[in-house]
């Protein structure tokens, strides 16, 4: 089981935390959802489509106005060293829309990489209240054909090689593409030379390997920003993988009211 807790740091929030944010007041163009709202419905969806939650974890902002919950999940069909994850996020400052973020989490160390993003609604209006059960349905409905394209993904970078060289023409692209700060990239490639997990050195240089190289090091990172982050990381990776360019690396959105 993933101890998603970890991820959370000094932003953790527990149940009762969430439900207690305020929600903004709206106005006629602008209707926030509330945040324990948000999570409470995607939890049903989730069970009514027979995907189980077993462990989850919160975090909220220090103004309380960003909100973002990790879900893990099963449905009888797991593998050995990674799980779903579901992330819910949510904001009351008008950074971004609510919606779903669908990936993985790595049993052996907990590193997470989110590989989509499905926007709930591209703008919160007078509708989405009225509008949400719908909305959560259609996002949630999605999960089965993100899920297996990411273990096609996974599948893909574990067999795929990577010399040294490439490895670190990588990381410097992901550097300009701001998945790392120029600060992480020594600790980056120290990952990729050396693995504290001796799992992610078992099948040699592979884009795998790399992929947890970063991943590690997004622990102690902003949890808000690590869809955005992951998703980029995932568009290099695919490329050198030849993965088919944008598969699921771009948010999805449903809805537009």
């Amino acid at each position: 089981m993933l101890n998603l807790i970890l991820h959370c740091g000094s932003r953790q929030a527990d149940r009762q935390q969430v439900e207690h944010s305020p929600t903004p007041a709206g106005t006629p163009t602008w209707v926030p959802i509330p945040h324990h709202r948000l999570l409470e419905r995607v939890e049903s969806s989730l069970t009514a489509t027979g995907l189980r939650i077993i462990n989850q974890a919160h975090a909220l902002s220090a103004d309380r106005l960003r909100y973002f919950g990790l879900l893990e999940v099963v449905n009888g069909d797991n593998h050995g060293d990674y799980g779903l994850v579901v992330g819910v996020r949510n904001s009351h400052d008008k950074q971004f829309p609510a919606g779903l973020a669908v990936g993985s989490g790595t049993f052996v160390c907990d590193n997470l990489c989110f590989s989509s993003e499905i926007v709930i609604a591209r703008r919160h209006t007078r509708f989405i209240e009225r509008d949400l059960p719908g909305l959560v349905d259609q996002a949630v409905g999605r999960l089965g054909d993100l899920r297996g394209l990411q273990d096609e993904r996974i599948a893909k970078y574990k067999q795929t090689e990577l010399t040294d060289m490439r490895a670190h023409h990588l990381v410097i692209r992901a550097l300009d593409a701001r998945v790392v700060p120029v600060t992480r990239v020594p600790d980056v490639l120290q990952e990729w030379r050396h693995p504290r997990h001796e799992e992610f050195a078992r099948d040699g240089k592979t884009a795998w390997r790399l992929l947890n190289a970063f991943s590690e090091n997004f622990k102690n990172g902003n949890l808000m920003s690590l869809p955005r982050r992951t998703q980029a990381l995932h568009g290099l990776l695919d490329a050198v993988c030849g993965l088919r360019p944008g598969r699921s690396a771009l948010p999805v959105a449903v809805g537009s009211n």
